[in-house]
């Protein structure tokens, strides 16, 4: 029996690595670069073992979401400071040549991708992880020689970065130091504020309040019109060579359009999540939406990228309704036939 118990537990760490690689690169990347998916290990150590990481430090000092947004940040310097090179490569991806460059960092890169992998990466995997493990959603996943090793694997993934993706995307390159002390100092200030400021003024809790969420239908249209309006403005479509909005906004205003879009966005899901009947559904369409545009994202840069992408969009979709049903199942065994009771909200 309890062999059992414990091959069930461990399926919650490994189902996480995994959701933080689809949605953060398999879902993206991938649609463009098919190759893409003979580099899933890798990806797994470079993605799963830093999200991670990050979600067993929350959940061990009793941390909330803020604080996996602030972790979300520090994993991004991490990833694209350290370890890609490309906040300050002049030509890693081309960023420089259609984002705002200054000072010596691609900053339309940088914000661009705070956005991606503090949602992608971190909020959004971590989130479905919750719906299918709820028992846990407030445990550890992993031990602490788990943890310990989890954290090997992670550094292991940011050299890897380095030494295999940035040596040969940009050879010779290398961050100056000045840069790479900045980027460490901004990590370690990011993690004490998320893992010892936040927890202590994390509030017991609030109650649901008495406005209604919209439709899931329309929390799915607005995620997704939001998310590519976040995206078109900042990166070229499918990563190519034309910014869509290139003509009507110079690189300092797509900037500032671009938090415009996501700061009312994040407040808009924090308004949604504390009306009285939000609930599953609300989550998989928001999340639904989320990926659907960035899947689209990529399509329009090439017929391969248009046949990926319709591929992935129709195993998103079917994913994700597999994953309401599923929870629909969960709760008529949790409740019986006949119980009209609204399942319980989880503890935030």
């Amino acid at each position: 029996m309890d062999r059992m118990r414990n091959r069930r537990w461990n399926r919650a760490p490994l189902a996480l690595a995994l959701l933080t690689t689809l949605c953060a690169e398999l879902t993206f990347t991938a649609i463009a670069v098919p190759f893409t998916w003979l580099l899933l290990p890798l990806l797994l150590v470079m993605y799963g073992a830093g999200v991670l990481v990050l979600r067993e430090a929350v959940v061990r000092v009793g941390g909330g979401w803020p604080s996996l947004v602030l972790l979300g940040v520090a994993y991004q310097i991490a990833e694209d400071g350290l370890g890609l090179q490309a906040l300050t490569s002049p030509r890693m991806f081309g960023a420089a040549d259609w984002g705002f460059r200054a000072l010596g960092v691609n900053w339309t890169y940088w914000e661009s991708q705070i956005g991606v992998h503090v949602v992608l990466s971190v909020l959004l995997p971590i989130a479905i992880a919750n719906l299918l493990f709820p028992a846990q959603r407030a445990r550890p996943y992993l031990s602490n020689r788990g943890l310990a090793g989890t954290g090997v694997l992670a550094i292991v993934g940011v050299l890897g970065l380095r030494y295999l993706i940035s040596a040969t995307e940009d050879p010779g390159y290398q961050t100056p130091w000045g840069f790479t002390l900045v980027f460490i100092a901004l990590i370690v200030a990011l993690a004490l504020v998320a893992l010892v400021v936040l927890p202590r003024r994390r509030s017991a809790g609030r109650g649901r309040a008495v406005r209604s969420a919209p439709r899931p239908g329309v929390v799915g249209f607005v995620s997704m019109y939001l998310t590519m309006a976040f995206l078109t403005t900042l990166l070229p479509l499918g990563l190519g060579a034309t910014l869509l909005l290139g003509d009507l906004m110079s690189p300092v205003q797509r900037l500032i359009v671009a938090v415009m879009t996501a700061v009312p966005f994040g407040l808009l899901v924090l308004r949604w999540q504390a009306a009285a009947n939000w609930d599953h559904r609300h989550r998989i369409w928001l999340f639904g939406g989320i990926l659907v545009s960035h899947t689209a994202f990529m399509m329009p840069g090439s017929l391969t990228a248009v046949l990926t992408g319709s591929l992935t969009l129709a195993a998103e979709v079917y994913l994700l309704t597999r994953l309401a049903k599923h929870l629909r199942q969960r709760e008529a065994v949790a409740f019986g036939p006949g119980d009209e009771r609204t399942l319980i909200q989880p503890r935030r």
